[in-house]
């Protein structure tokens, strides 16, 4: 089991207020890591962090909006020690036909969902920001492999996610950052409640066909990025591994 533990290493979980967020952070506390836990509304990851055994945690918020400010606000969070991983959970998911698309749509997802990851990863390469041995784990969707009616840009973003942790992969090898991604199914999360309200009930039950073991929840999507982060994943860099109850064997 040692290739579980992750005592005596810090990891930064975005997205820790709700969902799979949560999920991981309560994950890779009773792993025995040291959580540091963003989002954008302070009460939420106070819970969070209440919340995790072990410790001590930290919250964290910060917008990851502000891509620019990323790598000096990453830089901080390292001053007194390195991180040993990212696991980046944030996101959004907008749902909107092609009909309605416009700049403002493809701005806020692709910003949200694609470039905050790319700019953690320019922030986690930087001297003293990792440690020695690192790895980051990206939360893809397996909306970026099927057709998805109202969901192509979010299926556009997740897809560049994926393409990233390969690039990322092999240009942040050199110093010593693993990086893969996780693309869930359908999981019981506020994001998967609000796709469901935009839906009819038979829509609804055709999508819930469409996952042989049922909808997942946080936990299981959170216990696969814990193990992509631990040392039991030491050799494996630059892949996606689906999360989806069996979606994708259809």
């Amino acid at each position: 089991m040692a290739s579980f533990d992750l005592g005596g290493r810090v990891v930064l979980v975005t997205g820790a207020s709700a969902g799979i967020g949560r999920a991981t952070a309560g994950v890779l506390a009773g792993l025995g890591a040291t959580v540091i836990a963003n989002g954008r509304d302070q009460g939420r990851l106070d819970a969070t962090v209440a919340a995790l055994p072990g410790g001590p945690h930290v919250a964290a918020p910060f917008d990851l909006l502000d891509i620019d400010a990323i790598p000096a606000w990453l830089k901080g969070l390292a001053a007194d020690r390195p991180l040993h991983g990212i696991a980046h959970c944030a996101g959004v998911q907008v749902s909107r036909a092609v009909r309605q698309f416009d700049v403002a749509h493809f701005d806020q997802v692709m910003h949200a969902n694609l470039a905050s990851a790319l700019a953690l990863a320019r922030g986690l390469r930087q001297a003293g920001v990792h440690a020695a041995e690192c790895a980051m784990v990206l939360v893809a969707s397996v909306g970026a492999y099927i057709g998805q009616p109202s969901n192509i840009v979010y299926g556009a973003s997740k897809a560049g996610l994926i393409a990233a942790a390969r690039g990322l992969a092999m240009e942040l090898l050199r110093d010593g950052i693993r990086v893969n991604a996780v693309a869930p199914a359908l999981v019981e999360t506020d994001m998967a409640e609000r796709t469901r309200r935009t839906m009819s009930e038979a829509q609804f039950a055709g999508l819930l066909d469409r996952h042989p073991m049922g909808i997942g929840k946080p936990e299981d999507v959170a216990h696969a990025i814990a193990f992509l982060l631990g040392d039991g994943a030491r050799w494996i860099n630059g892949i996606t591994l689906p999360v989806d109850g069996g979606h994708l064997a259809r």
